[in-house]
This record gives C-alpha cells, sequence and structure tokens, in this order.
C-alpha cells in the first residue's frame, strides 16, 4: 500500500524534473559566437551592449575592439577618441596609438555583466616604423613575443580590422622597440576562436639598404 501511494508521487516529481529541464534550456541566452564546449561549458551570453554615440563634447571614431569572451575573441563597436594630433607623428600610429588605449581600457558594467574581458596591458604604445623595415610596420613598447598570447591576439585583430591602420588585406607587421626584425602577424577564425595560441608568419627580412641588391631579393 505505502508504494502504491508514493508511486503517482514519484512519477509527478519526474514529470516536474522534466519540464523544468525544458524550460531551463528555453531560458538560456543566445551567445554571438560558438562556445568551445571542449572544457566547461560556457554560461556568459557575450551579448554586445548598444554603445553610445560619445561623451558630450568628445570626439572620436567608431571602431571594433577585440574583447575575450567565452574564451574567444568578439568585436566590439566602441567610440574610440579622436587621437591627439601631435606634430611629426603618422596618422597611421595615432589611430593604432588610440585603438590600443581602449584595448587596455576595462570593459563597462555591462560588458563585464555580459562576460566580457581584456588581456592588453596598460601602457602599451605604438611607434612608427624603424628605417629599414617593411612598409606598414608598427613599432610596440613591448616585444610583440613577450605579451601574454591572448593580448597579442586582441591587438592584432582589432589591428587588423582598422581600415586606418591596415590598408587593404594583409597581415599585420609588428616590431618591438629594439632592432629585431619586425614579424607577420594575421588574425584568422583560428586565432579567434582560440586566441591563447595566436600564430605567427614568421620573421620577416629587412630590405637591404644597399643599392646593389637585387630587386624583389
Amino acid at each position: 500500500m505505502t508504494w502504491t501511494r508514493r508511486k503517482p508521487v514519484a512519477l509527478r516529481a519526474l514529470g516536474g524534473l522534466a519540464a523544468l529541464l525544458v524550460l531551463s534550456g528555453c531560458g538560456i541566452r543566445a551567445t554571438t559566437v560558438p562556445v568551445d564546449v571542449g572544457a566547461a561549458p560556457s554560461r556568459v551570453s557575450c551579448d554586445t551592449p548598444a554603445q553610445p554615440a560619445g561623451e558630450s563634447g568628445v570626439q572620436g571614431f567608431r571602431a571594433t575592439v577585440e574583447l575575450v569572451c567565452g574564451s574567444q575573441l568578439v568585436g566590439v563597436e566602441r567610440v574610440v577618441p579622436a587621437p591627439e594630433k601631435r606634430s611629426g607623428r603618422d596618422p597611421v600610429v595615432l589611430v593604432a596609438q588610440a585603438l590600443l588605449e581602449a584595448l587596455e581600457k576595462q570593459p563597462s558594467g555591462e560588458e563585464r555583466d555580459a562576460g566580457f574581458t581584456t588581456g592588453v596591458p596598460d601602457g602599451l604604445s605604438a611607434a612608427p616604423a624603424r628605417q629599414g623595415d617593411p612598409a606598414g610596420t608598427l613599432r610596440l613598447s613591448r616585444k610583440p613575443e613577450d605579451l601574454p598570447p591572448v593580448a597579442l591576439s586582441q591587438v592584432v585583430c582589432t589591428l587588423a580590422a582598422s581600415d586606418a591602420v591596415l590598408a587593404g588585406p594583409g597581415p599585420v607587421v609588428l616590431g618591438g622597440p629594439d632592432a629585431d626584425p619586425p614579424r607577420a602577424w594575421e588574425c584568422t577564425e583560428a586565432v579567434r576562436s582560440r586566441p591563447e595560441s595566436v600564430p605567427t608568419l614568421g620573421e620577416l627580412v629587412r630590405p637591404s639598404a644597399s643599392p646593389s641588391g637585387s630587386a624583389g631579393g
């Protein structure tokens, strides 16, 4: 008799649990990027909040800044303050500097709630190419290889998405503050999905300063 009374209760409990699981599945917010399920599943939304037009009296330009969410890179559109014009500074370097400062800035409270973080360290700056560097080279205040891989991925993919920095398709050429030759870095879907393992396209050989060198060599 005891078992027969408990059987309907158990069946109702199982039915309620099944309904709860269905409702819970429907309540999960959709992500804007596929989440890698190799490790623990991510429950962050990665929803990019609407960005304001800009602070009153502050001029800026819209740019896509690559932040980290769900162990991947997700582009967030921001209004980046216009770089301060300085005498003798290349406009490309000024834009790159403004983008680096945007990457260093901690995400807003709304962005953090959605799961966004940044790994780019403070104080990273951009400088013009050295004599003999390939065209389009940017020199950073730290060697790219010495940056945390995720931070380097953020920098590479943010610069690669800027028409003001990279004129046309191709890799981002970055060097450090020393005399070491720069390297070419590429933003691919593999980099975006696993920013901790950003690849390099290899070291670039500086053009020979001697006019006797063969053309294209």
